[in-house]
């Protein structure tokens, strides 16, 4: 879903962009990069983020990911970055994009969202002891649940098809049901299904719109129907594959009915994926150019999508073009990218550290502090880190003169870093813009 999501790809070549290209999602989901400076302050970056882009846009989103992806991959996180995560944490337990200085309290122009929450619920829930943060942040998104019994990606806003899946993924990650999680009767699979097109082929096929356009119609959308597949699925942003060959051949196929259950909506919606990306063997993106262009970051959510709702077997051949392709859209992109790429390989049942000759895993955990080490049992190695042990012990230092430092606002870093052209665009654009191009 996607998350889904955005890139720390950025913000001055994008924000022209996404405010021309996203109109029609963003008019009832106002976004900071329509208002707000791209360039950060002088402390805009906390020694602990992962990524040197501009976060202003997607820090929290990054982070979340990258800590996820981690823990997915058997790695136990930097203290640091968790606490990076978690000091941008508002009080009322909502979170945003990024905020600059965590020891500024929180106001009316804090602008926080529901994915940058969401997914920051679900990183913190997987790395664990921080079940206050989490209960904060899952009080705040359930009080701002819409009467549709969705959400949208601001409070306030329209529900849509990727911001309801990504709260339902946050619920379900801490093993709390999206069905008793209601608003005037309607829960968030209500919400979801109404975003469900219908498989007549000039109706959608099975797709998910992301939300109805200015005219009250449901376009299909790649990126909004692999978040409503694993929604509907009931999963978050880490999923496992589904047992292969368990679909019958009417779940695996679209299936109109006057009130499809959240499976078979989930079974129309992989229906259309497989069909979307038949003709390349990806899905395309024409965001920021008029030529198509490969879609990584929607790619490697169809992966998640295909696999969690028809096995690895239905993932196979977009996870081998993943592994001959997206190496070299990862690096350009930074933390998110490396941390979709790392939840397909999952998904999919493949080895992150062995993709395509790339070990996801170590590029990853170079763009950050250097992790604790594996998971208890865990074969799996924390050698991705630039320099090493002497990073890693570099960042213990700074973790303790963090704690002898009297001044509340600890070791703080200036990045200059914040603009990436090329297909960069594509993946900011597709993974968060709520594009309505299918």
């Amino acid at each position: 879903m996607n998350v889904r999501r955005r890139s720390s790809a950025a913000a001055l070549a994008a924000t022209a962009v996404i405010a021309v290209a996203a109109a029609p999602a963003v008019a009832a989901d106002p976004s900071p990069s329509t208002t707000a400076s791209t360039a950060p302050s002088p402390s805009a970056a906390a020694s602990g983020l992962y990524g040197s882009g501009n976060p202003q846009f997607d820090g929290v989103w990054r982070q979340s990911l990258a800590l996820l992806a981690q823990d997915t991959a058997g790695v136990v996180p930097s203290s640091k970055a968790v606490k990076w995560l978690t000091d941008q944490q508002c009080a009322d337990g909502a979170f945003p994009a990024f905020r600059a200085d965590p020891a500024k309290a929180c106001d009316d122009k804090t602008m926080v969202d529901t994915n940058s929450t969401a997914a920051a619920v679900q990183a913190l829930w997987a790395v664990g002891g921080h079940g206050d943060v989490v209960e904060d942040a899952l009080g705040w998104l359930k009080s701002v649940q819409n009467k549709d019994g969705g959400w949208g990606y601001s409070p306030g806003t329209p529900s849509d098809a990727n911001s309801t899946s990504v709260v339902i993924g946050a619920l379900t990650a801490t093993e709390t049901d999206p069905e008793g999680v209601e608003k005037d009767g309607k829960s968030p699979y209500d919400a979801l299904l109404t975003f469900a097109l219908p498989c007549a082929k000039d109706k959608g096929e099975g797709a998910f719109a992301f939300q109805p356009d200015e005219d009250g119609k449901l376009l299909a959308n790649a990126d909004a129907t692999a978040a409503g597949v694993l929604g509907a699925l009931g999963k978050g942003l880490v999923a496992g594959a589904a047992a292969d060959g368990t679909a019958t051949e009417a779940e695996a196929a679209c299936a109109d009915a006057k009130k499809p259950t959240r499976e078979q909506a989930a079974a129309n919606g992989a229906a259309y994926l497989t069909a979307a990306v038949a003709e390349h063997g990806y899905l395309t993106s024409a965001l920021g150019g008029s030529t198509s262009q490969p879609d990584y970051g929607n790619t490697s959510d169809a992966v998640v999508a295909l696999a969690a709702q028809g096995g690895t077997d239905k993932a196979a051949a977009l996870m081998s073009w993943l592994e001959k392709n997206a190496g070299n859209w990862a690096k350009e992109n930074g933390p998110a990218a490396y941390a979709q790429l790392i939840f397909a390989a999952h998904a999919a049942g493949t080895d992150p550290r062995d993709f395509g000759g790339t070990d996801l895993v170590e590029q990853l955990n170079a763009t950050g502090p250097a992790p604790q080490g594996a998971k208890a049992g865990d074969a799996a190695t924390t050698s991705g880190d630039k320099d090493g042990e002497d990073k890693k012990k570099d960042d213990e230092k700074d973790e303790k003169d963090e704690k002898e430092d009297d001044s509340p606002f600890g070791v703080w870093w200036f990045v200059g870093v914040f603009l990436v052209f090329g297909i960069g665009i594509g993946f900011l654009l597709s993974n968060r813009s709520k594009k309505q191009q299918p």
